[in-house]
Formats: structure tokens, C-alpha cells, sequence
């Protein structure tokens, strides 16, 4: 089986010389392959039962906007959804097991969107029969001596309520009959449930009770979508990406709110890129695996522990596939302080304070170490981004003095990738990182350790302007890296960007702060991924929105300890992949941790 699929954004039919056709070895041949059948200035149409597999358009295409896969020729009856001629293709469904939470995990656009909207009766799976749909008796009958065949059989009579709380919250304040409205009058609408009491104590509403929907953060707008979706009565609860712009406090908070619907007796189906979070609230987990953009395949369900640890390490043994080259595991650290305890200092900085209107923070001295990396953890509004730009330079302190230079005594350069990207850059990708980085943005290590980790090859000569959130991200935290600096300051690079994304740009910035003996600061949203990139720490407590306090740097043991003690949350270790999971609140294991106060085991 063939699959050829042309990402119509990036065609631009009338700026080449349609070299997908010119060059199509079975066009030369007089097939009509590839068919302009819209005319010469739309996208074109590649016929997959003539395509031979060659891929020559693939190579010749100037915009990389065409993809040719060969699959197995069993997948066929397994294929779930297709959007369109040369669109995405789904295989296999998930499917949702009645009071328990299944957990979907997967790279960006490989379809788990796609499967919560069939499941949620959004979408009608049309078996890849996108220009003559099937109806649902057909449906029925494919899926007929499945879990799936009864779950269809219900959604079609209509006997079951889902509700879907959707991965895009910010449109919810353009909507003009709720954008002047506080959230109360909105959850209090959608409370058929009777909960809403006992949730808003749970997600912590009552300071924006009153707040109309239009003035919400991104976090505040999560929290409220969320308890929109739980308050309501229903037999099956979606949740696409719960844990977006949210701090590591608010998605414990989540997760845990998530899960008392389980424990209730509802069905939960959960897609997440934390995988931690994802650890603590599932059940089950099924991997989505494929080409993102291209075709997408669901795993069988498994077990949560066995199914993240089988998507860390990218083989899955049920069915003898692969779907990553490499195994991804967390590194070791000893219980004890890091190398950096007593590493070579590159910077040292003394007590700091910046006072605004409503707020203050207050910043303990610390020292640094040439190659250390520092993760910053902390809850929202507590002061991160006001310590990360005062070391960028960018906010002067009220008392004390950032440093201006090493303690060598040469000048501090500093690079600085911001909590908010800025997408108004006129050039391409190539051309902001030689802006930024020069010469470096050209050199072999560069390209094989950033520019092909985070997968930028085929966006270098893509208009900034033209990148989504993800592709935005991944581009910033490029030139962050292509400039010669001394520190460099990263804020949530992990904001809009898959597990895998995530890791690799942690590997990225890891192997460049090794490679050339220079220092990071990191905030980092998720324990995963601090613990999977940082040395060290530096703690944020205090109250949000009012005071904030930046603690000295410490050891990675030390400031996690004092970090899920703030939060009253225990993690383990994996004896696998020496990943850290949450424990259960009230576990025996919980209760063993906290009575010794080791919220936090390293090296276990």
C-alpha cells in the first residue's frame, strides 16, 4: 500500500515549475500521475494506484510539500479515516474502556486528535472512503466482533453523552455571548451534574469567580474549560491536552480532578504530552505512531507503566514494530550532589530584588558552573520570567546588580529565547538563525546536533510568519543556540511541542552546553522534563501574583525536595527507564516518603 500525501499550505503551484510532474518517471511514461486537474495554479492530485514509490517528486518538490510512504498491504482494512485525496490517513481506533481513563500518547499530527473526535461523535470515520462516505450500518459492520462495534451501535442511537473539552481554549473569549460574561455565570450554566461546589475548590476558581472570560490568562482559561467539561453530566469525557499553559501546581490539580471521574464510574480518555501527568491519570495508554502529517497508526492498549516505558524505548513487542531509531532513558544521577557542586564557576550573582505595583521578587544570590544546566521550577505568576529576563538584561533589579561579566572577568554575553515568540521576523528560518548565530548556523556540528534534532531541514526556507506553534518554538530555541554567548536563557521551551519534540530540544541544549562549557537557565513546566534536562535548581515559592522568591542554586535532589514538598507530591523512580513517576496520594509508598522527607528519589 501506497500513501502519498501533499501538504496543500506549502504547495505553491504558481512560484515552481511543477517539478512533481515534470520529473514523475511514470508521467514520462504517459500515465496521469500527478493531475492538475484544478488548473495549473492549485495544488495538484497524485493518483497512488499509479504511483511506483520512487519519490523523485519528493526530492524535486523546491517547497517539501509532498510525502510518499509504502505501508503494509494488511493496513488497508485497518484504516479508520482519511480526510482527503493526498490528506492524512488513520489507522485502527483507540478504544475507551468503561470507568477507567485511557491515556493517548503520540508526536503532534499523527492523529489523536483526529480519534477523540470520532469517538466523541465530532466526526464520522469514513474508512478511508473520503469521496463516497459510508453510512453507519457499514461502519458498524467493520468494526463488528470489537470492543468498538457496541460503542459505535450507542453513538449512533444516540444513547451516549460525550463531552469534549477541545485542545484549543483561546478562541473561547472571541466568542461574543460568553466573552463579557464571568465564568461563574458560565459554569454555573453548565453544572448538570451537581459538582460544581466541590470542583471549583478542587481547580482553584474562586479568585476569578467574578472575572469576565474575555480578561482570563491562558492557564486561567484552561482551569475554566476543564471544570466546564467535568461539571457537566456525561457518560464519556474527552480531554485534549488539559495541562497546557499551566504550571506544575495546576496540573497535579488537574490530574487529580480528571481522575476522581474514573472513580466515579466514568469512561475518560485523555490525550497529553506530559508524560508524567499522563503516568498519574491513565489507566491504559495507547502510542500513536506514523508519519505526523502523513498517516497515523493506534498501538493495541496497554498497561500505563509497560505503555509509556514501550514508548520511551520505540519498539513495541505485541507487534514486533519499531517507530524510533533510538530508545529514550532518564540518566542516572546520584543521590548525592552533582558534578557542578564543585565544577569551574563561570558566573556568580548576589541578592536581588524588583519590586512593581503589585508584586514583588526577591532573588537569593547563587553561583554557576561552566557546562551546568539549571532548571527553574515554580508556579505561575511567582516571578520566573521577571529572574530570567533581570539575567538577560532586559528588567534592571531595584536592589543589588546583575553581573556584566564572568568571574574570569570577561564580558557576560548572554542569549535569551522568551516565554513569548515573536513571529513578526520578515525572513526565513535560514535567514533569522545567520542573523542570529552567523557563521555557526553553517557549521556540520550545528546542523547535526540542533538543526536535525529539532527537525528543521525541510522549515529552513519557510517564512517565519508562516510557522505554527510548535515550528515557532523549535525555530527559537535554534537561535537561541546559534549565538555565542556565555549563558543562555530559555523560558518554557517546552511550551507547544510533543514528548518527542521535547526531548529532542532537551538533547540539543544539553549537547551545546557540554559541547562548548557554557551555562542554561531553564523554566520548565514539567517534572519530567526538568528532570530529564537539568544539573541543578533554582526554586520559586511565595505567593503568586503578590511576592516571589528565587532561592539560591542548589542540587537537583535538593530543589526537587523542596519543590513537591510545596506541592505535597511524592515521585519514584521507574526501575526500567529511571523515569519519575507520581505516586498515588495516601499509597503506602507516598506515605513512606513524605515521613522521611524524600519527596523525591534520585538514584533510587
Amino acid at each position: 500500500m501506497r500513501i502519498a500525501v501533499l501538504d496543500k499550505f506549502r504547495c505553491r503551484p504558481k512560484d515552481c515549475t511543477h517539478e512533481c510532474r515534470r520529473f514523475c518517471p511514470r508521467v514520462r511514461t504517459g500515465d496521469e500521475t500527478v493531475v492538475f486537474t484544478d488548473g495549473p495554479d492549485k495544488p495538484p492530485t497524485i493518483i497512488e494506484s499509479l504511483c511506483s514509490g520512487e519519490a523523485i517528486c519528493v526530492k524535486k518538490c523546491p517547497y517539501n510539500a509532498i510525502t510518499i510512504v509504502n505501508l503494509p498491504e494488511q493496513l488497508e482494512v485497518d484504516t479508520s479515516h482519511r480526510y482527503s485525496a493526498n490528506g492524512f490517513k488513520l489507522f485502527r481506533m483507540p478504544i475507551p474502556k468503561e470507568g477507567r481513563v485511557l491515556g493517548l500518547i503520540g508526536p503532534n499530527g499523527v492523529g489523536k486528535t483526529t480519534a477523540l473526535r470520532i469517538l466523541a461523535g465530532e466526526l464520522k470515520p469514513n474508512l478511508g472512503r473520503y469521496d463516497d462516505p459510508p453510512d453507519w450500518e457499514e461502519i458498524i459492520l467493520q468494526y463488528r466482533g470489537s470492543e468498538l462495534q457496541p460503542f459505535f451501535e450507542r453513538i449512533q442511537a444516540g444513547d451516549i453523552t460525550p463531552i469534549l473539552k477541545p485542545q484549543n481554549i483561546t478562541d473561547l473569549p472571541k466568542v461574543p455571548s460568553i466573552a463579557d460574561k464571568p465564568i461563574s455565570d458560565l459554569l454555573e450554566g453548565a453544572d448538570s451534574s451537581g459538582r460544581l461546589k466541590e470542583i471549583r475548590d478542587d481547580m482553584n476558581l474562586e479568585s476569578i469567580w467574578d472575572r469576565p472570560i474575555k480578561f482570563l490568562s491562558g492557564g486561567e482559561l484552561q482551569r475554566t474549560a476543564i471544570t466546564a467539561a467535568i461539571v457537566r453530566d456525561g457518560d464519556i469525557y474527552f480531554f485534549d491536552e488539559p495541562t497546557a499553559y499551566l504550571d506544575v501546581r495546576e496540573r497535579l490539580r488537574v490530574g487529580k480532578a480528571i481522575r476522581q471521574l474514573s472513580e466515579i464510574g466514568k469512561t475518560v480518555v485523555i490525550v497529553e504530552h506530559d508524560l508524567s501527568i499522563l503516568d498519574y491519570v491513565s489507566d491504559l495508554v495507547c502510542m500513536f505512531y506514523g508519519d505526523p502529517g502523513v498517516y497515523g497508526i493506534v498501538s493495541h492498549p496497554h498497561g500505563t507503566r509497560v505503555g509509556v516505558n514501550i514508548f520511551l524505548d520505540g519498539y513495541i513487542p505485541d507487534e514486533n514494530m519499531r517507530f524510533r531509531d533510538t530508545s529514550i532513558s532518564f540518566k542516572g544521577m546520584t543521590a548525592e550532589d552533582s558534578e557542578f557542586a564543585h565544577g569551574e564557576t563561570l558566573l556568580e550573582y548576589g541578592d536581588m530584588t524588583k519590586k512593581f505595583e503589585d508584586f514583588e521578587l526577591t532573588v537569593k544570590g547563587g553561583r554557576v558552573a561552566k557546562g551546568q544546566i539549571v532548571g527553574i521550577l515554580g508556579p505561575n505568576g511567582i516571578g520566573k520570567t521577571t529572574f530570567v529576563k533581570m539575567l538577560a538584561g532586559i528588567l534592571e533589579p531595584d536592589e543589588g546588580e546583575v553581573p556584566k561579566k564572568t568571574v574570569t572577568g570577561l564580558e557576560l554575553k548572554v542569549a535569551y529565547k522568551p516565554q513569548y515568540i515573536d513571529a513578526s521576523y520578515p525572513g526565513t528560518v535560514r535567514m533569522l538563525l545567520r542573523e542570529t548565530g552567523g557563521s555557526t548556523a553553517d557549521t556540520s556540528d550545528f546542523r547535526t546536533s540542533v538543526i536535525r534534532k529539532l527537525e528543521l531541514e525541510h522549515l529552513l526556507d519557510h517564512g517565519v510568519g508562516d510557522l505554527s506553534g510548535g515550528e515557532l518554538q523549535r525555530s527559537a530555541i535554534a537561535a537561541c543556540l546559534a549565538q555565542d554567548a556565555d549563558i543562555y536563557l530559555f523560558d518554557e521551551p517546552s511550551a507547544f511541542l510533543d514528548i518527542e519534540q521535547r526531548l529532542a530540544s532537551s538533547r540539543a541544549i544539553r549537547h551545546m552546553m557540554q559541547f562548548r562549557l557554557k551555562t542554561a537557565f531553564v523554566v520548565e513546566h514539567s517534572i519530567l522534563m526538568a528532570d530529564y534536562l537539568s544539573d541543578s535548581m533554582v526554586v520559586f515559592d511565595g505567593v503568586p501574583g503578590k511576592e516571589g522568591v528565587a532561592h539560591s542554586v542548589t542540587t537537583l535532589r535538593r530543589g526537587m525536595n523542596a519543590f513537591l514538598k510545596q506541592m505535597g507530591v511524592t515521585f519514584r523512580r521507574d526501575p526500567q527507564t529511571g523515569r519519575p513517576r507520581v505516586n498515588k496520594t495516601g499509597s503506602r509508598l507516598d506515605q513512606q516518603q513524605k515521613a522521611e522527607g524524600e519527596y523525591y528519589y534520585v538514584g533510587k
